[in-house]
């Protein structure tokens, strides 16, 4: 039945063993057995351990096979010094309990240990009894622990256990020394079979045969705990199938204030034509016993006090009858005090959202760990627990540490009216009732879902963001990540934390906004950052990151799909800030991308915003130096389609640094300004002499006369005699030019015409709002800069007016265009030339 090795390992005391028995090799045995006693041994080759060399039973048989009887003696010996590498004893007892009387009480074993030969035995009793007639097999300690068929046990020591049905053998389980299976009861018959190897000098049997009453059911097995701990257990039969319409019960004695908890490992169910399968609890305190539940329901937890388990069969398919077992474990432990502490989850006003609560990845450890459950209803314990939308949840915890747990979820948001969505927005918000949890929460994704080529997305953070990357990672107790979710998408687009430069995220589709959290401390930074997003118009490129950098630190920023790369043809744009004070200089991290385009090109394009001049490369070659920016600017990458193994990811970095006046600039601003205001004085005094040169040619003047101004010469007889005082004089100090020319003023209608006046008005609207288009991605011809490059430091500035070599020409005003909407859509109707 065994095995040579008994499938185990020989421990050292083995070996020991071993080279004892090759100095005392080739020893005379006799073995004599009573008359009617009902033992059989029989001494037969097992699995040689050394091929290629032979022993013998000394008289030789033709089968190498000696076989006594009950009643008989025989001498025998072996033709080489270890018998144990070639040959196994088997002890067979019939115990008949239906003829006459039955023995029970401690088996012994018999024929001694001590008079048998060192080689692996397997000690089998058989008793047979009435269907009416219940048997008892009582453990002493150690206990026994159940294993599945062809495990092994540490000390080579297993028991294996068979009842029967009518004449079919049902095996009950196999079993290792220190657990907690105390009893085993069944009726019609018992089979036991103790297999213990060469070296192990064990001369007592361990159980003991007792006689009860009918038990109607195939078996019934106690389990005791005396403290914390575990049991595995399964049905019968198993891995194979439990026999059709049978009942077997498990009874678990579980010491006060100890609280059990039961969990189904693996099971299987079959095709039923009557009744149902089910597992049956009997729990104490319960006003419903007994609890009735299906093998896929989630189990009873938290139960004080002894109870009882059972699994019915049922009528099975005579066509396909399928298998029916059960694997599972009972985990018994101190109650914590987060057991009696029930909390409320409302989730009945969420739709399409869902919460698990389940256990954080950890190393397996050959110790006893208290489990870690959930319950539902202070009852029903699991170790995963999924919350649903539309319901509300009171749960609880049975565990001795909630570290060891952590919580998913996630929500789901769609629009699909496009006219309806377009410019709302909402806040990404953890619902309060999940994090006033007392386990850390792992990840909270939100699904946003929109209207295909009608909306895009954009996420407004309260506070900016922080790209993760190698150069400047993420440190806070918190980080978004976003990514695409379409069907046949495949694009990261980064790690986000607060304390960055990213103002805004304009997405192009669906995507994935997930919270992951490294710290409990996230609680209370998480309600300071907060995130919105806002359905805006749709625009073709895959992303668009507004930065506005700060002056006391760099920025790194890097394209999405990182690790795998830009996905081909992919567009994304950086729209970055540049304060009227400041510098920017634009750093790429390595001279080349190692990019290698299979089809199409891929360009790289810097774009002021205050002019429509740019700058092309191609990412084919070799990047550009570090470059001054005087202005706010559009930063483009569009890909091709690369070569396997040639991907495309780019790294680059935006710092800012004061901007400063050169005194040879100063110098000849001041020489210009001065000579400019004196080219101007000059040309007021001619234009002044003019006028008065005109003045002289006149007429003479339009005036009347005034009495009392002197006209006389002095020393001169008047030429004018004074009017009589009754005399109205009229005089007139001033006569405006409308007055006496003011006919000629007139219209035809007899309006004054009033002069034209040329007043200046500021440009309103945006300058540069859009990314720059890129080059059609399937021109071959080799890429050009449009315009000079600057280098950062050491550079002299550039004056308010300087201009570019080269710029795009304008088709119409652009003031009124939003600057959310990339020029990929700003410019849909025009088609790029070959």
């Amino acid at each position: 039945m065994a095995g040579l090795n008994c499938g185990v390992t020989l421990p050292l005391l083995g070996v020991l063993l071993l080279g004892a028995a090759h100095l005392t090799g080739g020893a005379a045995f006799e073995i004599g057995l009573p008359h009617g006693s009902g033992i059989t041994v029989s001494i037969k080759p097992g699995t040689p351990l050394l091929p290629g060399k032979t022993c013998h039973i000394v008289p030789r048989t033709k089968t190498d096979t000696l076989l006594i009887k009950s009643g008989e003696t025989k001498g025998f010996s072996f033709s080489c010094p270890s018998p144990e590498n070639y040959f196994v004893i088997e002890v067979q007892r019939n115990i008949d309990c239906m003829a006459g009387p039955c023995f029970f009480g401690e088996v012994q074993l018999q024929p001694p240990t001590s008079g048998l030969p060192t080689l692996n035995r397997t000690f089998i009793w058989n008793v047979q009894a009435h269907k009416r007639i219940g048997l008892e097999l009582q453990f002493s300690l150690p206990r026994l622990r159940q294993i599945e068929p062809g495990d092994s046990c540490p000390d080579g020591v297993t028991h294996s256990i068979s009842g029967r049905i009518d004449s079919t053998t049902v095996q009950i389980g196999t079993f290792c020394s220190n657990g907690t299976v105390s009893r085993i009861k069944m009726q019609e018959g018992v089979q036991m079979a103790l297999h213990l190897p060469w070296f192990h000098h064990r001369n007592v049997s361990g159980f003991s045969i007792a006689n009860r009453s009918s038990i109607k059911r195939l078996c019934i097995i106690e389990s005791v705990f005396e403290g914390e701990g575990s049991a595995t257990l399964m049905s019968a039969n198993y891995p194979a199938g439990f026999p059709e319409d049978e009942l077997m019960t498990w009874q678990f004695v579980i010491p006060a204030p100890l609280r059990a908890s039961v969990s189904f490992l693996q099971f299987n169910v079959s095709n039923c034509e009557r009744k149902e399968e089910r597992v049956e609890y009997y729990i104490p305190g319960s006003t419903t016993n007994p609890e009735v539940f299906k093998l896929e329901d989630k189990q009873p937890g938290n139960m004080a006090g002894n109870f009882n388990l059972s699994l019915q069969g049922c009528d099975q398919d005579a066509q396909n009858p399928g298998i029916l077992r059960l694997k599972f474990q009972v985990l018994v432990q101190h109650p914590q005090q987060e057991s009696n502490i029930t909390y409320v989850v409302d989730l009945s006003k969420e739709r399409a959202m869902w919460l698990s609560i389940e256990p954080r990845p950890s190393r397996q450890s050959r110790r006893f760990v208290p489990g870690c459950f959930v319950c539902l209803e202070s009852r029903t314990c699991s170790t995963n627990l999924t919350l649903t939308a539309g319901s509300k949840h009171k749960i609880s915890f049975l565990c001795d540490d909630l570290t060891r747990l952590w919580m998913n979820a996630e929500k789901t948001v769609d629009c699909m009216d496009h006219r309806y969505c377009l410019r709302r927005s909402f806040p990404l918000l953890v619902p309060g009732d999940i994090l006033q949890l007392p386990v850390q929460l792992h990840d909270f994704s939100w699904k946003l879902l929109v209207p295909k080529d009608r909306l895009s997305l954009a996420l407004v953070p309260a506070q900016k963001l922080q790209q993760h990357t190698q150069e400047r990672t993420c440190n806070s107790s918190f980080s978004y990540l976003v990514a695409s979710t379409g069907p046949g998408q495949d694009l990261y687009f980064g790690s986000f934390c607060s304390g960055g430069a990213i103002q805004q995220i304009q997405v192009k589709q669906n995507i994935s906004v997930t919270l992951r959290t490294f710290a409990p401390s996230f609680r209370q930074e998480v309600s300071r950052q907060g995130l919105i997003v806002a359905f805006i118009p749709y625009f073709k490129e895959e992303a668009v990151f507004t930065v506005t950098p700060d002056t006391k630190s760099k920025v790194y920023l890097r394209t999405p799909n990182w690790e795998r790369g830009l996905p081909s043809l992919a567009s994304v744009s950086w729209n970055i800030s540049v304060p009227r004070d400041q510098v920017a200089c634009l750093t790429f991290m390595k001279e080349r991308t190692g990019l290698v385009c299979q089809t199409g090109r891929a360009f790289l394009i810097v774009q002021e915003q205050s002019s429509a001049a740019e700058e092309v490369f191609s990412l084919e070659e070799v990047l550009p130096k570090p470059i001054a920016r005087h202005h706010s600017f559009w930063v483009n990458i569009s890909n091709c389609s690369p070569a396997s193994g040639k991907q495309l990811d780019l790294l680059f970095q935006v710092s800012l640094t004061p901007r400063t006046v050169d005194l040879t600039v100063i110098l000849i601003a001041v020489v210009g300004g001065g000579a400019l205001l004196l080219f101007a004085l000059g040309l007021v005094i001619c234009f002044v002499k003019k006028n008065r040169k005109k003045k002289r040619t006149k007429g003479p003047a339009v005036g009347i006369y005034n009495g009392n101004v002197n006209t006389q010469m002095p020393m001169q007889p008047p030429k004018f005699q004074k009017a009589p005082k009754d005399a109205d004089p009229h005089v007139y100090a001033v006569i405006e030019d409308t007055m006496v020319y003011g006919h000629l003023l007139q219209g035809s209608n007899g309006s004054f015409i009033l002069p034209e006046v040329d007043t200046y008005r500021p440009f309103q609207g945006p300058v540069g709002g859009c990314p720059p288009s890129p080059p059609p991605t399937c021109s071959r011809a080799p890429t050009v800069k449009l315009a000079p490059e600057e280098p950062c430091p050491g550079f002299s500035p550039e004056s308010e007016s300087e201009p570019y070599t080269f710029s795009h020409p304008t088709k119409g005003s652009r003031g009124d265009e939003n600057t959310a909407v990339p020029l990929l859509d700003a410019h849909e109707a025009e088609q790029p030339g070959e």
